[in-house]
C-alpha cells in the first residue's frame, strides 16, 4: 500500500476500497488532542478505537425519569446559559458519564418553561450567533430546592439499601 500520489498527479491516493474504508471507520473515530507549542494552542488529530472511554463513561446510563429536569435546573441554578451549553456542562461535570442528546434536551427545556420553571430570551452567544438563554424563575428555584432534596433522600435511601451486608 502507498499512500504516495501517482506519477503525474500531485493528488494523495488512498489505498483503502470504500468498503475497507467503512470497516475502519465503524471500528474508529477521530478525536482531537488539544496541545501548546510556543505558548500558542495547537490540536493534532488522533484514532482511537470507539467505545474507548474514561472508566466512568464505559456504559450508558440512562437516567431515572424526571431526573433530567433537576440536572437542567440546577446547570442553570448560577447563570442563564443556551442549550447546546447546558449540555455541555452536564457532561462535563459528569465527566462524560450523563450526555443529554438533543432529542431529550429541547423537549426537557420547552417543559420547564410551559411549568414556569425557567424562562428563556434570544441573545448572541459567545460565537456571535443569536441562541435561545435559560434562566431560572423564582418558582424553579423553589422547585429546584424541592427536587434536590428529595433527590438528596431518595439517594441516600437507596444506598442505604445497597450497603446492607
Amino acid at each position: 500500500m502507498s499512500f504516495r500520489p501517482e506519477r503525474g498527479s500531485t493528488q494523495w491516493r488512498n489505498p483503502l476500497s470504500t468498503r475497507e474504508f467503512n470497516q475502519l471507520q465503524n471500528k474508529f473515530q477521530l478525536v482531537t488532542l488539544p496541545l501548546h507549542f510556543d505558548n500558542k494552542p495547537a490540536t493534532v488529530p488522533l484514532v482511537e478505537a470507539k467505545g474507548e472511554k474514561r472508566a466512568m463513561a464505559e456504559k450508558k446510563l440512562e437516567l431515572p425519569q424526571g431526573t433530567l429536569d433537576l440536572l437542567i435546573l440546577k446547570a442553570i441554578e448560577l447563570e442563564p446559559m443556551h442549550g447546546w451549553a447546558i449540555s455541555e456542562r452536564l457532561q462535563q461535570i459528569s465527566r462524560d458519564v450523563i450526555q443529554v442528546q438533543q432529542g431529550s434536551l429541547y423537549p426537557a427545556l420547552h417543559r420547564l418553561e410551559r411549568r414556569g420553571w425557567i424562562k428563556a430570551n434570544w441573545a448572541i452567544s459567545e460565537n456571535s450567533r443569536r441562541a435561545k438563554y435559560y434562566e431560572l424563575t423564582a418558582k424553579g428555584r423553589k422547585q429546584l430546592a424541592v427536587e434536590a432534596s428529595d433527590w438528596n433522600r431518595l439517594a441516600a435511601a437507596v444506598g442505604e439499601i445497597l450497603g446492607m451486608a
